[in-house]
């Protein structure tokens, strides 16, 4: 997330706040999206894969690319990583974030599409 963290909690309850955050943006985004593709004669699976990719590209980028620096990034020197560890809230919770923020923007995103293609009333 490309805010200011502090104000979120470590471990589990901050992942469940990102993947909040997360969940928000997906259902946002696909409402947006939907409202783009039904202009243009996009199918479904289409208005749901752009809408996920820009919640995880919103919500996660941050946080997913801290997860990959950390684990492959070579680090030169221990006063390199402190200094980037310094830089990230809750780095222990990292990947619980970030396993969050993905699930968090899935769900949005199925939510939005049940409700507002209205699959649900079909049946």
């Amino acid at each position: 997330m490309n805010y200011d963290q502090s104000w979120m909690g470590y471990g589990w309850v901050g992942g469940i706040e990102a993947g909040a955050i997360s969940l928000a943006a997906g259902v946002v985004l696909y409402a947006a999206c939907r409202w783009i593709g039904r202009r243009n004669g996009w199918s479904d699976a289409r208005q749901i894969g752009w809408a996920y990719f820009l919640a995880l590209v919103l919500t996660a980028r941050a946080d997913a690319w801290n997860l990959f620096y950390f684990n492959y990034a070579p680090l030169q020197s221990l006063q390199l990583l402190q200094a980037k560890l310094a830089q990230v809230h809750d780095a222990e919770g990292i990947g619980t974030r970030v396993l969050c923020e993905l699930v968090g923007a899935g769900v949005g995103v199925f939510v939005a599409w049940a409700v507002c293609g209205g699959h649900w009333r079909r049946r």
